[in-house]
């Protein structure tokens, strides 16, 4: 085993971390198998019912299984996070290893970053799904873009630190193009801060999505999804607590995993960490 993989292995919030995540990928897989009913199939005469045999995480306010839809809502939640970083990441690398190795590119690239993040995160989400409308695939653009100047300041950050050193310069002397050299010199060499960052992200962009989601902008009715769960039980907080804290559990299982799953990568990668978290 590599000394990452024994570094990974020692931290145990990490292991922990990949252990949920890893869980909810299977669960998310077989949910049609693993669900107890039809997420969508309304019982009226069973609304609002607590935890029980029959129900075990209780009902919503259409008598509807907790449960199955939480398990159903985890294949959009975990899609919805990935596939908005590999939009943010695949635009904003791109971005920053242009701004980062061509210095024309520096001032207009970067100025469009900041014009972007000062924009807050969800307001600037709120106003992308407003404009194309409320649905999956807005949400997935929308929370993508907002992570777009994050991913390119790193990424021209890395290129910034690595085209000096010898072994680009040396490659850019042979005669190398401007596209070997940083793809097959400069971006192989920015993997693991990157690799760090985009565990993290996907945290993010599940907690943002459960947000607009939240506020009525992302997934609609009667599609299963964690935010749009937690806030159709607002309205029952008192009688029926059940029907937002599960749905809410689970969002703080997914963005816990990731985060300790991005911490331990971090450790694991970074060669300089001399002594890694057991606790």
């Amino acid at each position: 085993m590599s000394d990452v993989g024994r570094r990974f292995l020692k931290h145990r919030l990490a292991v922990g971390g990949l252990g949920l995540i890893v869980a909810l990928i299977l669960l998310a897989l077989a949910a049609r198998q693993v669900a107890p009913h039809d997420p969508l199939r309304q019982d009226l005469p069973h609304a609002l019912a607590g935890p029980s045999i029959e129900f075990p995480l209780g009902t919503d306010e259409f008598g509807r299984c907790i449960l199955s839809r939480i398990l159903f809502g985890a294949r959009l939640s975990l899609l919805v996070g990935v596939i908005a970083t590999a939009i943010g990441a695949g635009a904003g690398i791109l971005s920053g290893l242009a701004a980062g190795y061509f210095p024309r590119l520096d001032a207009p690239v970067m100025r469009t970053m900041d014009v972007l993040l000062a924009f807050p995160s969800i307001l600037l989400a709120i106003a992308i799904v407003a404009a194309l409308g409320p649905s999956l695939g807005n949400v997935m653009i929308a929370v993508g873009v907002r992570s777009i100047p994050s991913f390119a300041r790193l990424a021209r950050s890395m290129v910034l630190s690595l085209k000096e050193l010898e072994f680009v310069q040396g490659a850019a002397a042979l005669g190398a193009s401007h596209a070997r050299v940083l793809f097959r010199h400069i971006l192989p060499n920015s993997v693991s801060p990157l690799l760090v960052f985009s565990s993290m992200q996907v945290a993010t962009a599940i907690l943002l999505a459960a947000i607009l989601s939240f506020l009525g902008l992302g997934v609609q009715p009667p599609t299963p999804e964690w935010g749009k769960m937690v806030s159709d039980g607002r309205a029952y907080l008192l009688e029926a607590p059940h029907v937002s804290l599960f749905p809410g559990l689970a969002i703080f299982i997914a963005v816990m995993g990731f985060n300790c799953l991005g911490d331990g990568l971090r450790d694991a990668l970074d060669p300089r960490v001399g002594r890694v978290a057991v606790e």
